[in-house]
């Protein structure tokens, strides 16, 4: 009865900040219709080890086409011929020691993080319904993902991995949902967000707790600077602590406390730490995996077993000055990867953590003149010590013009489905395979369920 109270409690006050939009965006009486269901779940038992997931989303289409390139010549020949301005030249690419591709020159890191084996590159990956082909596309016997080549749709079926329906709930919420409460920690949601609210993190019973590169915050300014900081805790507290006799202000105002603990919990946990020995530069991604390594840092001070990080680095919608922005873009997220795997090897967890790096979509190889517009199939990365790394998985289309994944002046047809990966970072995340179908619906369509084990994954680049 002791962990249903305290997974109630926590579940009222996540409840309460989500209608004052502070940490999630359903309104209370939409989270409150989980409550019973939540009451009489029984936990599922402790892990008695650490893992956490760090979804890096690259928000506005990364051009990954031009992150992972084919390096050998009649490819790379396909490759210039499409891309034509926007073609980067074939002596300045990274070579990577398998397969004939190569890395961007501004990821000289992640080219060192994938030849130690800790980088699994992900080719051609993209949000699917069922398996597709440019015929079928074209004739339209295929169900293909609500709003394709819009931003906000493909954002929102990466977070919540159903592209045949807008949902308000994520695959990281409904793991949450399903392992949260073996976390000793109930008044933390296993979910942190450093972008606020999301779909990815939100499940039925589950909302993310926001936090900034700065640290937690705390619901009424109770930190901030402005005015008479003494005085306006005082009023903050005397509202909050005191004797209601109604029973719904006396639980909004235990609802508000209760955070304002946990905030106070956390925050002072993280201010305890040690610098990092690590340098993070001044970039926001870099000043917000830097967060999320403090956060992790104290999660046997706070009492967690399982974690989920949410990261949005925008400003990937590169219509024009392609070259330049995407160059100077790919720069941070490589310093910041470096930075984020440095530092968790300080904290000798590197193998526990688990960053992968994608985009809503890839764009169309021709150029818009200076550009490239949306498009569909892309590249994604995945880092960690337990990543089978030093390979590329799924299969790296033929960039030529008409080739068999071509579509539409340079749209590529993705042939690894979202759900083949995300389902594999859950198996090795310790969902039980059995769950793989409820959290992502369609992945019946591209794997029999009833073979999937952790000693039979979906793909491969996760050692279970």
């Amino acid at each position: 009865m002791l962990e249903r109270n305290k997974s109630r409690r926590n579940f009222i006050k996540q409840a309460s900040l989500a209608a004052l939009g502070l940490s999630a965006p359903a309104s209370a009486m939409v989270q409150f219709k989980a409550l019973n269901a939540m009451m009489s779940a029984a936990a599922p038992p402790a892990y008695g080890n650490y893992k956490a997931l760090v979804f890096v989303f690259l928000h506005g289409g990364n051009d990954s086409f031009n992150m992972l390139m084919p390096r050998s010549n009649t490819e790379y020949n396909h490759y210039s011929d499409t891309r034509t301005n926007l073609a980067i030249s074939q002596n300045d690419m990274l070579s990577i020691n398998s397969g004939n591709q190569g890395l961007h020159p501004s990821l000289t890191d992640v080219k060192q993080i994938y030849e130690g084996g800790d980088l699994a590159l992900m080719a051609n990956v993209g949000t699917l319904i069922e398996p597709t082909t440019v015929n079928q596309y074209n004739s339209g016997n295929v169900a293909v993902p609500l709003g394709l080549f819009s931003h906000l749709d493909q954002y929102n079926h990466w977070q919540s991995a159903q592209p045949d329906s807008r949902v308000n709930t994520g695959w990281g919420g409904k793991i949450a949902d399903l392992i949260g409460s073996t976390n000793i920690n109930q008044n933390i949601s296993m979910n942190i967000s450093l972008s606020g609210s999301n779909i990815f993190q939100t499940g039925n019973n589950t909302v993310q707790y926001s936090m900034t590169k700065n640290g937690p915050k705390l619901p009424l300014n109770y930190y901030a600077t402005w005015g008479n900081n003494d005085e306006r805790k005082a009023l903050t507290d005397s509202l909050l602590y005191h004797n209601y006799q109604d029973p719904y202000r006396k639980t909004y105002a235990d609802t508000f406390r209760e955070s304002l603990e946990s905030g106070e919990e956390f925050k002072q946990a993280i201010d305890a730490l040690a610098p990092f020995g690590t340098q993070f530069s001044n970039a926001s991604l870099s000043q917000e995996l830097e967060m999320v390594a403090k956060s992790i840092a104290v999660k046997d001070v706070l009492g967690f077993e399982r974690q989920i990080f949410f990261i949005r680095y925008g400003g990937w919608d590169h219509h024009d000055n392609l070259i330049v922005n995407h160059a100077n873009k790919l720069a941070v997220v490589n310093n910041a990867m470096k930075e984020f795997k440095d530092a968790l090897n300080e904290l000798n967890i590197f193998n526990d953590v688990t960053t992968f790096v994608g985009s809503e979509f890839g764009r169309k190889l021709t150029s818009n003149g200076d550009g490239s517009d949306h498009a569909w199939g892309g590249n994604a990365m995945i880092m960690g010590g337990d990543v089978n790394g030093s390979q590329m998985y799924g299969s790296y289309p033929s960039l030529q013009i008409g080739g068999p994944d071509y579509l539409n002046g340079g749209v590529i047809v993705p042939t690894m489905a979202t759900d083949s990966m995300f389902s594999e970072l859950a198996l090795w995340y310790g969902i039980n395979p059995s769950d793989l179908g409820t959290v992502f619906p369609n992945l019946g369509n591209f794997h029999n369920l009833s073979t999937i084990a952790t000693t039979n994954p979906p793909i491969g680049f996760m050692n279970m």
